[in-house]
């Protein structure tokens, strides 16, 4: 049958006439085409700037050519509207004119020749109509034998079979037919077939023939013609009803029976008409395995499982071709599809995603009950009942420091502390968690990875760090230079811990801390203040080891008036002894004896060592009244020597330093400074023991000076004699 485009592509081109003769068009037209409609068979050249007229269509058959053919007026395009028979009419002459509503012809006329070309739409080669025709002679009315006839036989209608015939004049021919069915006879006897028969709805009919007189009367028994209806393949064979997804257990083996395909064909059975065989088509999603992961058997219809493995949770949805004919060419196909879905095995051990967790810092004062880690873990199975878990501990927790906490259904277990942590009895942790399915596993057993290590190390916990105080107080004149010295903030403990120190709100930038000594001075000269007023700074001080350790303290500054003399003046005090190890002994300083404010009762004396630290860490001065203090040595042991211990005293606007000189001595069993012994009578000096000594030396090596040349000048001697004059016993 030829393509509908290729029909449009050879007839779309106007030809073009001159505007007084316009030529016809010559269009073909398949028969029966078996398209869609309606189909565009030429293109007329209409003209455009009379588009306000009317196209009508006319031709010289009898019956309405509208109800066959039209013309699209936005297009052009003369369609026909259904398909056309050959053997009804070979051809239709057409007009095509665009008129006024008056009538008046705008263009044309334009003269269509459709010409309906012929299909091989009759009995072809490979089917055999016969007719039998059955001539009766001499009178006789006898059975006729069955007549075969093709179903859905492509013929005119009504179409001859047989022939009876009664003898004789005055006769009338009347059927019967059982079942009723689509068959007539005429006056003279002809039997006749009205339409398409069908050999699904009836297969056989049986033809009773009467020849009866003009009162309805028969002159014989009726004649019996059985028409037999033969098989023509005209059915597709018809699938069974799509139903459930077949479930497959995952890890089911080669060969395993799938399901097995059931189509049926109307046509004859036993013949090849109704011959089924089965081909496998594709599969989706395409995963370029058909022909492994299933296997069908073409005659039985048979699907089983290929050599490819099915995952679980994985839809396959199958198409089978169901071809009639045994599979020959010609033979009637239909597709049955089939979902396959693969259900799921607890085949999978469950996983922790992390292996090795940390190490983990914690405090050693952490308190139970602390969330130390949180491990997750995951299971490749589909089945929500296959990926229930259960964890345990499996080692590093003999002393039962840690335990586990997780839900039911889920895949997140807490690693918690339940006992306090001590970092001297073990100052790291390596906790192994190990994960299991709550189901029986089905094939190898659990991986590397359902065993995870927690590696936990203990901080040791410092406590914070302390100043000697809390907060600090001072006074100071007004005017003050700046490189004063105002007082020195220590730790508490300055043997065990050293500290770095930093002024936070120092607003007016007065004052400035040593890093590492405390020391606290002036920055600037203090000039923009009045008498009476004071000033707040906070001192934060960071443990040097640990930054995270810190503590603070206030420090207020009161001002006062300026002195009229200089700030401090020296005045040394007599030395004193004390002895290491300390004793309950100590030396009492005294302010100036001549000073007319105490006298005239303006305040007492206020005592304080200097800012040196070593000074404020071996000494500790406490105020006895209000003109004495009391100078003890703060530690146990002080190294004996002289000491020049400066003592600052304060009284209302003037301040002195006093270098108080003591001599650390050694004490004696009687808690007294051990002295050194002056030199005994008639015991030498060291001088006169090493003047004693050289000259023992001396004498020693005259007498060695004098032996050897004694010995050299005898010897000599002895040498210069003849040998003849030497004794007879020397000589032998």
């Amino acid at each position: 049958m030829v393509p509908a485009w290729l029909w449009l592509l050879c007839f779309s081109i106007p030809q073009v006439l001159p505007e007084a003769q316009i030529a016809e068009l010559l269009v073909e037209v398949p028969e029966n085409y078996g398209g869609n409609f309606p189909l565009y068979l030429t293109k007329l050249s209409l003209p455009r700037e009379e588009a306000e007229g009317q196209v009508v269509l006319s031709g010289d058959s009898g019956r309405a050519i509208e109800d066959l053919f039209a013309v699209d007026p936005e297009s052009g395009f003369l369609l026909v509207t259904r398909a056309l028979d050959r053997e009804e009419q070979a051809e239709y002459q057409l007009q095509v004119t665009l008129e006024t509503v008056d009538g008046h012809v705008l263009w044309g006329p334009q003269a269509v020749r459709v010409h309906v070309k012929d299909e091989n739409d009759q009995v072809s080669g490979h089917q055999a109509t016969a007719t039998v025709d059955v001539s009766i002679v001499e009178n006789t009315w006898v059975p006729q034998e069955p007549v075969h006839l093709a179903e859905n036989l492509k013929v005119p209608y009504p179409h001859h079979i047989a022939q009876v015939h009664w003898s004789g004049g005055d006769v009338h021919y009347y059927l019967e037919i059982q079942p009723p069915g689509p068959f007539d006879v005429d006056s003279e006897g002809k039997l006749y077939v009205t339409s398409e028969l069908d050999r699904e709805a009836q297969a056989e009919y049986l033809l009773q023939v009467w020849a009866q007189n003009s009162h309805s009367e028969a002159y014989a028994e009726p004649l019996e013609l059985r028409v037999v209806v033969m098989d023509e393949n005209d059915n597709v064979p018809v699938c069974s009803p799509p139903g459930p997804p077949v479930s497959i257990p995952e890890l089911s083996p080669p060969g395993t029976e799938v399901t097995r395909l059931s189509a049926e064909d109307a046509d004859a059975p036993g013949s090849p008409n109704s011959h089924i065989v089965y081909r496998l088509l594709s599969l989706e999603p395409e995963e370029g395995t058909a022909g492994r992961a299933f296997e069908l058997d073409p005659t039985s219809g048979s699907v089983t499982l290929g050599s490819v493995p099915l995952q679980a949770g994985q839809n396959t949805r199958l198409q089978v071709l169901a071809i009639d004919l045994a599979g020959a060419e010609g033979g009637l196909s239909s597709t049955c599809e089939i979902t396959v879905t693969v259900s799921d095995v607890n085949d999978h051990a469950p996983e922790f995603t992390t292996s090795q967790i940390g190490p983990i810092n914690i405090p050693e004062d952490v308190e139970p009950g602390t969330l130390v880690a949180t491990l997750m873990a995951t299971d490749a199975d589909l089945e929500p009942n296959f990926r229930l878990m259960k964890f345990a501990i499996d080692g590093g927790n003999t002393e039962g420091v840690f335990g586990l906490v997780w839900e039911p259904d889920s895949s997140y277990v807490q690693l918690r502390l339940l006992k306090n942590l001590s970092y001297e009895e073990a100052p790291s942790h390596e906790v192994i968690v190990v994960v299991q399915n709550v189901a029986e596993l089905v094939g190898p057993g659990p991986g590397p990875g359902a065993t995870a290590t927690v590696t936990v190390l203990v901080e040791r916990v410092l406590p914070p760090p302390t100043l000697d105080q809390d907060s600090y107080k001072t006074t100071v004149p007004v005017g003050t230079p700046a490189g004063f010295l105002l007082l020195t903030v220590q730790p508490a403990d300055p043997m065990n811990r050293s500290l770095r120190f930093s002024l936070v709100n120092d607003s007016e930038g007065w004052l400035c801390i040593g890093n590492v000594s405390g020391e606290v001075h002036t920055a600037r000269s203090l000039q923009d203040v009045q008498p009476g007023d004071t000033y707040t700074v906070l001192v934060e001080a960071q443990d040097a080891d640990e930054p995270r350790l810190s503590t603070s303290a206030t420090l207020v500054i009161h001002f006062l008036k300026a002195p009229p003399a200089p700030a401090l003046t020296p005045a040394p005090v007599l030395s004193r002894h004390l002895c290491t190890p300390r004793q309950d002994h100590g030396v009492i300083v005294s302010g100036p004896r001549e000073d007319p404010d105490l006298a005239s009762g303006h305040g007492p004396y206020s005592f304080a060592l200097g800012p040196n630290p070593t000074v404020q860490r071996d000494w500790r001065l406490q105020p006895l009244n209000d003109s004495h203090a009391y100078l003890t040595l703060a530690l146990l042991w002080v190294e004996p020597r002289e000491h020049m211990v400066p003592v600052v005293v304060k009284h209302n606007a003037q301040m002195w330093q006093l270098l108080v000189r003591v001599i650390v001595c050694r004490c004696n069993v009687e808690g007294q400074c051990m002295r050194k012994v002056g030199r005994l009578k008639g015991m030498p000096t060291k001088l006169s023991a090493v003047g004693i000594l050289m000259g023992t030396l001396a004498v020693i090596g005259l007498f060695l000076i004098l032996i050897f040349t004694h010995l050299s000048l005898a010897r000599k001697k002895d040498l210069d004699q003849p040998a003849d004059s030497m004794p007879l016993k020397a000589a032998i």
